[in-house]
């Protein structure tokens, strides 16, 4: 029991330092798409950068709203972040640290529970802006969820089985993006939805809703939302390589493939504008559903002419 903590303690350690570097990372990217430099004065070439924000962060005052529901506008940060450290249990671990045999149900489960987090923000913050924020997210992550849990299947169709692990050994021959290329785009658009990044981030639209669901939080608390929103990117990202680009967790080339999933999402926050939400609504229910349904059909009938074959 104490080896399983110590090694998800270490896991832990190692995610939250690399958040801190995948937000250099966003900064320094965003900053060359615009034509400037980024962060480039704290430490070398800025890597201190990100230490020294939330330093800034977990140390400055904490400012609560005189009418909010104290208790739940306290603990909803946590929440978040909670729910983000339970997703990091399902890293394929060779040494079978944490086994999950029902891996993608436990992280349907833990991004179902996230958008209590997101909702309860909202609400307890008693401000107008924070409220319509955390409804937007509530129903883009819902929607979305759908389509998602519809592509999953698509895959586990080819193992199965729910854990993460399987998909190693299936894609040693071949990796499941070259016949299942439309839906990795669906993946990824899905991903984008989920996690409220550009140009699904109707959470957070700065133009119309100052800040969207975490206006009213400073110091810790927001801090606490930020650290959950990019665990949720990294585990997004981590989880599209090991469902479509084969998943040998000892090879370097699994971490190239994540970082280069993790710039892709800060490469579209940095050239796509902002959708229309409408238009993000029927992208998920008229174009997402049908394609993964029919998908899933095909699948099922060459799986069934397969085991009749035999």
């Amino acid at each position: 029991m104490m080896v399983f903590l110590l090694s998800y303690l270490v896991t832990l350690v190692c995610i939250l330092v690399s958040v801190a570097f995948v937000t250099l990372f966003e900064r320094k990217v965003l900053g060359y798409i615009q034509l400037r430099k980024g962060p480039n004065k704290v430490g070398y070439m800025g890597l201190l950068q990100p230490f020294s924000d939330g330093l800034k962060l977990f140390f400055k005052a904490q400012t609560v709203p005189y009418k909010s529901n104290y208790l739940i506008y306290y603990l909803s940060p946590v929440f978040m972040m909670v729910l983000s450290f339970l997703m990091w249990g399902l890293y394929p671990f060779l040494i079978n640290v944490f086994n999950f045999n029902y891996g993608f149900l436990f992280f349907m489960c833990c991004t179902g529970l996230g958008v209590y987090g997101v909702l309860m923000s909202g609400w307890s913050s008693n401000s107008n802006y924070a409220l319509l924020g955390g409804l937007r997210s509530v129903a883009q992550t819902i929607s979305y969820e759908v389509s998602m849990a519809l592509i999953m299947i698509c895959l586990i169709i080819f193992t199965f089985s729910f854990s993460l692990l399987d998909f190693m050994t299936y894609q040693s021959g071949v990796w499941f993006i070259f016949f299942s290329f439309p839906l990795f785009f669906c993946w990824l658009s899905s991903c984008l939805a989920e996690t409220n990044r550009a140009p699904f981030d109707f959470a957070e639209g700065e133009s119309e809703l100052v800040s969207g669901f975490n206006v009213e939080y400073s110091s810790g608390g927001f801090a606490f939302i930020f650290l959950s929103e990019y665990m949720n990117i990294i585990f997004m990202s981590m989880l599209t390589v090991i469902m479509f680009l084969g998943c040998d967790v000892w090879s370097i080339m699994f971490y190239m493939k994540l970082s280069i999933i993790i710039f892709w999402f800060i490469w579209v926050r940095g050239t796509l504008p902002r959708f229309r939400y409408d238009k993000l609504m029927y992208l998920t229910w008229k174009l997402f559903l049908p394609l993964a349904l029919n998908y899933l059909i095909l699948y099922s009938m060459l799986l069934s002419l397969m085991l009749l074959g035999d």
